[in-house]
């Protein structure tokens, strides 16, 4: 009998131990939420004033109780149940449910408490209650309808773009160029391989295009590792090839790319703000400024398109926006995290290791070891000058080593790319928005742009291109660069 007794005391510790999710009052919106935590395999204990509906959820198998839910000792019979996690407080009168919600605060504290506002001021009321969550079956309904809208729009571009594609097929041996900036880097690399991916399942052949030199290391060992194929261009001539052109992490022809006013561009895809709006010009135009980077946006084609996204894509696009979101510190919004979410269960994470990790090269250590030797501190403002480059990527290179400098907000790296002078901009000071200051100080004698904590600048030469002495052209360089940045920036904090 001892025995007996014992395990029926165990039995009712056991019970009572047990976690349970609760509702009270089970309307339809309430038997919705106990079916789906059913279904998930929680325990649902419900209570409804109404006995034939709690007739008719026990024969379901839930457990269910004839109570008046704003009664206190309603409470104390679902705490014989087991211990509340959460309590849904569901039925469709508003007083009702404050009263319940106060009862459950009192008697219950450590439970989790949604409760459905009903009259005009239960919101306000249920917040100084400090309820969890607050159901607003209006303002869900108006984002619910808000999210399919935007969806369906973004629906319908996905199906214009495949369109836009699919005509290519009309034409013989028609094939899709895929333009992405000069020494691309990570991000326009992914949404080039995403779009070349978008193509073959129109059953479009295409080609990914640069110009310039995937020069920095990382990028290098990016598109080695994942075996990305990968056309460079030499002449103008070698675009005319293609049937149609698409221009990806970039929106304007000829800044920092290939493209001249000559070429017609079919499709235009990218997340940065168009400084000259005014020469954007396709088909097909999708920049979305929301997103840190621009294959956030071609993963959420790609899901849209219902297109297989296997472990090199996902690992692609996803090194893509954490590198232009500098592992999201940088200009990092929702639908970055979503899409990142997404490709992190489907990629490759030794291969992402190795590409992140690679190691520094004996020229990027040079270029590096240049830019300290010739740095010029103004304040907490770093200006300095690399000379002849052969890599264009060590100049932002070692704008980012540079930036962690005790006491530096600002770094600014010049050097001299070919017949170009390169501009690279890092800033972490909250006042100061480079990309813009960048434009301002040399967008009327070149191109440039960029973000809030990262810009750049590409210069021609112009009369000092038949200088043969690169450190004469680089003393100029650098006294002109650092004369313009300098009165920008002395601007902005006057204003």
């Amino acid at each position: 009998m001892a025995g007996d007794t014992d395990a029926e005391v165990s039995g009712a510790e056991q019970k009572r131990g047990k976690v349970v999710q609760v509702i009270f009052g089970c309307g339809r919106m309430g038997y919705a939420v106990a079916k789906e935590l059913k279904r998930c395999g929680s325990d649902v204990v419900i209570v409804d004033i109404d006995d034939k509906k709690v007739e008719l959820l026990k024969e379901e198998d839930f457990i269910a109780f004839v109570g008046d839910i704003s009664d206190p000792d309603t409470v104390e019979v679902i705490k014989s149940e087991g211990t509340p996690e959460v309590v849904f407080i569901m039925s469709s009168n508003g007083e009702v449910n404050r009263k319940a919600a106060r009862n459950i605060k009192e008697k219950l504290p450590d439970a989790q408490l949604v409760v459905r506002a009903i009259e005009p001021g239960d919101k306000e009321a249920l917040k100084e209650l400090d309820v969890d969550v607050i159901l607003a079956i209006p303002d869900l309904t108006a984002k619910t309808a808000l999210d399919y809208l935007e969806r369906m729009k973004f629906r319908k571009k996905a199906k214009k773009l495949t369109q836009i594609i699919g005509e290519i097929k009309k034409k013989p041996d028609g094939k899709l160029g895929i333009v992405v900036h000069d020494s691309p880097d990570p991000d326009a690399i992914a949404s080039g391989l995403a779009l070349k991916q978008i193509a073959r399942q129109v059953g479009v052949p295409a080609d990914i295009l640069y110009r310039g030199e995937i020069g920095h290391h990382v990028n290098r060992a990016f598109v080695n590792i994942l075996g990305i194929e990968m056309r460079r261009i030499e002449r103008e001539d070698d675009l005319r090839s293609y049937a149609k052109l698409a221009l990806v992490d970039a929106s304007v022809p000829g800044a920092n790319n290939p493209l001249t006013d000559k070429n017609d561009v079919s499709i235009i895809i990218d997340h940065h703000v168009a400084n000259d709006k005014g020469k954007v010009h396709a088909e097909f135009i999708d920049i979305q400024t929301d997103s840190g980077a621009t294959s956030t946006i071609m993963t959420r084609y790609l899901r849209e398109l219902g297109i297989p996204v296997d472990k090199i894509l996902a690992t692609a696009l996803l090194h893509g926006i954490r590198t232009d979101t500098s592992g999201f510190k940088r200009e990092t919004h929702p639908a970055d995290f979503y899409a990142a979410a997404f490709l992190h269960l489907r990629a490759d994470k030794e291969l992402l290791d190795q590409i992140e990790t690679p190691p520094m090269s004996t020229e990027m250590l040079n270029v590096v070891g240049g830019a300290i030797q010739h740095k010029k501190i103004k304040g907490s403002y770093l200006i300095t000058s690399v000379g002849v480059v052969a890599n264009r990527d060590a100049i932002p290179q070692a704008a980012d080593y540079l930036l962690n400098l005790e006491g530096i907000s600002t770094v600014v790296v010049i050097g001299l790319c070919e017949d170009m002078i390169c501009v690279s901009g890092r800033s972490k000071d909250i006042r100061v928005n480079i990309g813009d200051a960048f434009v301002r100080a040399f967008g009327d004698i070149g191109s440039a742009g960029g973000h809030a904590t990262m810009a750049a600048a590409q210069l021609p030469l112009g009369i000092f291109k038949g200088v043969k002495d690169k450190e004469t052209i680089m003393q100029l360089a650098e006294d002109a660069v650092s004369r313009r940045f300098l009165s920008v920036m002395k601007e902005e904090k006057s204003e």
